[in-house]
């Protein structure tokens, strides 16, 4: 689900709907409206109403010219989703005119605008549907930007309700307010104008009534958490004295606070030079004097919103909240509480914008069911929106509670009754289940559709046969990596991306406009969910359930990077593509469909794979697999600062067959002539394990760092990739990994090479 609709900066309001969605919004005389498709090739279709539902798509004013109006409208010429808007407010279709903004052909950041000259509403409506698995008609996204004559204030922008409130509490800039909730119900905080901070703090009503001051405590919640700061997920609880949980953390749409813990006071203002200065603490008092608790020189509170860092230096900075407007927290309680929050007075820091504002806070019912979720933004200026459940996430509720986000999903990293060391082995040994769906998949297609993969990846595209697939480096100018993935060649102009992160996507829509190429590059990761299906039995397993036609190859013929289109239950069952590929270093497959078929694609899998033993398996035992198997991670063994080679992925450049031009080729003949670091195996000669980030010592020299460490079960010995200079890469080199701060405690280590599991891939080629 989205966060909100709507990003506001001043006078400016940015919506966001999909193919298939539709928005009404409200106009006024002077507004100006911006309609964007975004990835191009996706039909939109505007309604302009006066209040009384009349149309005025006569009076807008064109800065471009709309494709085509249509007049006569009936329920067919809209979407489900326009008409259910329509029927809401009663508006009749009798006498409405729309018009089509943009049509199937339609580039990348295509626009239209117009201004309005009369009071009314627009209807914006995407249209499109379920993408099928080797189709390419992805619904995607429109923007609609619409400037303000009039704008709203920003005190009064509020984000829309996520449920009926039981109370709404306005808390003005530089105060405090103390409240009660009951058990389970739901506490939203929300920053009104963004960049503001606000103190929490909770009582258990029990303990108030027995003369006892119990409250949130940071100190007994870290310990017991295991983590710096608690958000939506595994880590999700604030606790008191008593090691009791008061508050559950359910959404968070900053995922950024405070790490400090105490409310500001007069101390602080003081020792700043401010005597007088009003604090969060002072406000404590006097909101909770009702209660009879006693008032304090300092309060121990969550700090909402704040941006504290501890610096590797160990020093404590502040700087602007991260938050915006409407962001928000959401808290349950656990118990009957007293609470209290503030909205910070402090104007003698960077803390608040330098210009403190108001807090909004809204009470739900116990009765609601909110699902924990935490803000996702693939960049700083995209409207955010909350973890997903992917389409085999009710298959997986039902064998875990340890979910973890990842890429703006929820994905289980480990399985109850089972574990990842059990995962592991039924993986080596049998056939094991992991959904990857938050994987980013991108369709890409026409005309000059290999000529945009040709240069924007490191493989040569032009000799990939259609339903072959090849494993490669995307890099930027500088020869450094934007992602690595694999290409699927569908047909000879239709082509899909899938990597690891929205940021391809971007850049071949980048490089498609600049060198002025007809191809579309289009994100279809909600369209497309996909579970690996791996291990010894992988082959067996999935033999008995896909179908495939004459025309396509079967499971049991199916080569190595190589896929095929079936279906699931026969001729007419669920449509599926299967793809011989993996992430483990066993055979394996993925096994791709749409969302709404993924619970019976995971149902038929399990019951297919019940003679092996088959079990599903976490990302906690995937990080072994891979390791073992010295595959590489995004933000681990690679970043847009490394190059394929240094990443460990030389063999994807083919410089030497590769004779076209291609995105970096010029700086990675530099680089390859010219190695600084590389990526190697480690072996520790210890039992203790390593860990990302621990530096890699030659004497007093740090000569490399461990990107991806784990104890292999199967090898019996703890292993690492490690990035490395040039000059210490070589086979048998005695190192140190440095613990600590890396020179009071060292771990003995030789290098060694990789993967360490399985080097001549002979399992994965079975």
């Amino acid at each position: 689900m989205k966060v909100s609709t709507v990003r506001y900066e001043e006078n400016l309001e940015t919506y966001q709907i999909y193919g298939g969605e539709s928005l009404s919004i409200e106009i006024d005389n002077g507004d100006h409206v911006e309609i964007v498709d975004v990835e191009g090739d996706q039909p939109c279709t505007l309604l302009a109403l006066d209040m009384n539902g009349s149309s005025i798509i006569e009076s807008l004013s064109w800065k471009t010219k709309p494709i085509q109006k249509n007049d006569h409208l009936t329920e067919k010429n809209l979407s489900n989703s326009a008409n259910a808007i329509l029927k809401k407010k009663n508006i009749t279709l009798k006498g409405l005119t729309s018009i089509d903004l943009f049509d199937k052909n339609s580039p990348a950041d295509t626009s239209q605008s117009f201004g309005i000259n009369k009071e009314g509403m627009c209807v914006i409506s995407a249209s499109g549907g379920p993408m099928v698995v080797d189709e390419q008609n992805s619904p995607t996204e429109i923007l609609i930007n619409i400037t303000r004559a009039k704008p709203i204030k920003s005190s009064e922008r509020l984000p829309e309700p996520l449920a009926e409130p039981l109370s709404e509490i306005r808390i003005n800039n530089s105060t405090a307010k103390s409240y009660t909730v009951k058990a389970g119900e739901y506490i939203q905080i929300i920053d009104v104008e963004g960049r503001q901070c606000s103190d929490f703090q909770a009582f258990p009503v029990e303990d108030l009534k027995n003369g006892i001051v119990t409250s949130i405590d940071p100190t007994v919640t870290r310990s017991i958490m295991g983590s710096s700061y608690p958000a939506p997920g595994v880590f999700d609880k604030f606790y008191n004295q008593n090691s009791e949980p008061l508050v559950e953390v359910m959404h968070d749409t900053v995922c950024r606070h405070d790490t400090f813990g105490l409310a500001c006071n007069s101390k602080y203002y003081d020792d700043k030079g401010y005597p007088g200065h009003i604090s969060c603490t002072e406000n404590f008092n006097k909101a909770l004097h009702k209660y009879s608790i006693e008032p304090r020189l300092n309060w121990v509170a969550v700090n909402f919103f704040f941006n504290t860092n501890i610096e590797e230096c160990h020093t404590v900075s502040s700087d602007v909240s991260w938050s915006r407007p409407g962001d928000y927290v959401l808290l349950r309680a656990m118990t009957d509480l007293v609470c209290v929050s503030s909205a910070c007075p402090d104007d003698t820091s960077p803390v608040n914008g330098w210009n403190p504002t108001d807090i909004h806070v809204r009470v739900y019912d116990k009765s609601n069911k909110f699902s924990s979720a935490m803000a996702f933004r693939p960049d700083p200026q995209t409207i955010p929106t909350m973890t997903k459940n992917t389409g085999f996430h009710k298959n997986t509720e039902k064998l875990t509670r340890n979910f973890i986000e990842y890429n703006g999903y929820w994905l289980a990293s480990d399985y109850n009754n089972l574990g990842q060391i059990k995962e592991y082995w039924q993986c080596r040994e049998g056939v094991v289940m992991i959904d990857l769906s938050p994987l980013r998949k991108f369709e890409v297609y026409g005309p000059d559709a290999e000529a945009l993969m040709q240069y924007a990846i490191t493989r040569d595209v032009r000799k990939l046969s259609v339903g072959q697939i090849v494993y490669t480096a995307m890099c930027y100018d500088n020869g450094c990596m934007v992602d690595d993935g694999t290409l699927y060649r569908l047909c000879n102009d239709t082509f899909r991306w899938i990597g690891g992160c929205d940021e391809g996507g971007k850049h071949l829509r980048k490089i498609a406009k600049n060198r002025n190429l007809n191809a579309w590059v289009k994100s279809s990761t909600d369209q497309l969910h996909n579970v690996a299906v791996q291990g010894p039995k992988s082959r067996e397993t999935l033999a008995k359930i896909i179908w495939t036609s004459k025309t396509q190859t079967t499971i049991e013929e199916l080569k190595w990077f190589r896929l095929t289109v079936g279906r699931i239950g026969g001729e007419f069952g669920i449509p599926v593509m299967v793809s011989r590929t993996g992430y483990s270093g066993e055979l394996g497959y993925e096994v791709f469909a749409h969302p709404k078929d993924c619970e019976a694609v995971w149902d038929a899998i399990a019951d297919a794979g019940e003679e092996f033993n088959i079990c599903p398996l976490g990302l906690d035992a995937l990080d072994m697999l891979r390791i073992e198997s010295g595959l590489i991670f995004a933000g681990y063994e690679f970043c847009d600062q490394t190059d394929p080679f240094e990443a460990g992925i030389s063999f994807t450049v083919p410089l030497k067959t590769k004779d076209e031009d291609f995105s970096g080729k010029d700086e990675l003949i530099k680089r390859k002539n010219s190695p600084q670091r590389s990526l190697v195996g480690i072996e520790l000669d210890v039992n203790e394990v390593a860990e990302h980030g621990d530096g890699v010592y030659v004497g007093k020299q740090q000569v490399g760092v461990v990107t991806s460490a784990t104890r292999s079960p199967i090898l019996k010995k703890n292993i690492a990739l490690c990035r490395i200079s040039v000059s210490e890469s070589e086979i048998g080199n005695k190192v140190e990994v440095g613990k600590l701060d890396g020179h009071h405690k060292r771990l003995a280590a030789e290098v060694v090479s990789f993967p360490f599991y399985d080097p001549e891939k002979t399992r994965v080629r079975m």
